[in-house]
């Protein structure tokens, strides 16, 4: 018996041709099989793929009208889509689950039932994974890193993989960052809750789309959205970098008027000095830059992405 509650499914491609057959097919049969009583919607947002991927999606929505797409007009990126396809979210609530089966589908008959017990937020987290164990370290290393870092508790192994209660998407719809980090978002509004552990398998067909520039984006995103510590760090470590250049400048000083005839400081110091130095600058002038980036990117206030495609929305269903 349906009990006139909606969920939102949404999930982000880029080149998945391989997978999002078997997400669609798996996400269905838990609503039939588990779910019955609830009506679903299934976004997926295409990243301009350069595979058949949204063909493969245009002909499972000719059949099911649960299937919504939004196709991008090119790649912008993996921050930027999926935000965009949660704010077209109708649902009671949203889940977000990625296309590589890397988010186990089965999950969210446990994300649905933390719900209904009054959570808002439901979040998986990753306390075990089958991918490169050293992959999987620095990304639990970056967790604590930005943890510390933050000026709100940061949910440690979070990927975003979890159901959101429609009145967190209300909030995303209001927030109008151009480039947002959701996690920081869900950190920061303070709502209910519930974590669901859960060991991430091993991606089976094709290839990560990640490499370091992506996760680099998104780390250094995640830093510069919520903390001021690298802009302080950096004032407090040329002061003191400061007081000791006056501290030895001083002793050098004293040594060759104490010491004329037989102090010879070298040239060697001031090379490795002038280096480390310049090395120092260079690395804070990089996070000042991210950080007059972050504004720039605010003051465009330009689209998180255009549409080239919309199958299966409603004409009344915002473009936002």
């Amino acid at each position: 018996m349906k009990n006139n509650k909606l969920i939102t499914i949404v999930t982000a491609c880029y080149n998945e041709e391989s997978n999002v057959a078997e997400v669609y097919s798996q996400v269905k049969n838990i609503f039939r099989n588990y779910l019955a009583e609830y009506s679903y919607e299934h976004i997926f947002i295409d990243n301009a793929s350069q595979d058949t991927t949204y063909q493969i999606l245009k002909d499972i929505a000719k059949h099911d009208e649960n299937i919504k797409l939004i196709r991008n007009s090119r790649n912008f990126g993996h921050i930027r889509s999926p935000y965009h396809a949660f704010v077209q979210a109708k649902g009671d609530a949203l889940i977000s689950i990625v296309a590589d089966l890397q988010d186990p589908p089965e999950m969210i008959v446990d994300f649905v039932k933390k719900w209904e017990e009054g959570y808002q937020i439901v979040v998986a987290i990753k306390i075990q994974s089958h991918e490169n164990q050293l992959m999987f370290g620095i990304r639990t290393l970056y967790y604590k890193v930005l943890k510390q870092l933050s000026d709100v508790e940061i949910i440690q192994n979070f990927t975003g993989f979890g159901l959101y209660d429609k009145k967190i998407i209300t909030i995303l719809r209001g927030i109008p960052d151009p480039y947002p980090f959701f996690r920081g978002i869900i950190a920061e509004s303070g709502f209910n809750v519930a974590t669901v552990p859960y060991t991430q398998p091993r991606r089976e067909r094709g290839i990560t789309k990640n490499n370091f520039f992506t996760l680099y984006d998104m780390g250094i995103l995640g830093i510069i959205n919520n903390s001021k510590v690298p802009l302080r760090l950096a004032t407090f470590i040329g002061f003191l970098m400061a007081f000791i250049s006056f501290l030895a400048g001083f002793g050098f000083l004293v040594g060759k008027l104490l010491f004329w005839n037989t102090f010879q400081a070298g040239i060697a110091p001031l090379l490795i000095s002038n280096f480390f130095l310049f090395g120092l600058l260079l690395f804070f002038i990089g996070i000042l830059g991210e950080y007059v980036g972050a504004i720039y990117t605010q003051v465009l206030a330009r689209p998180r992405v255009y549409e080239a495609e919309r199958i299966n929305f409603d004409s009344d269903e915002s473009n936002s």
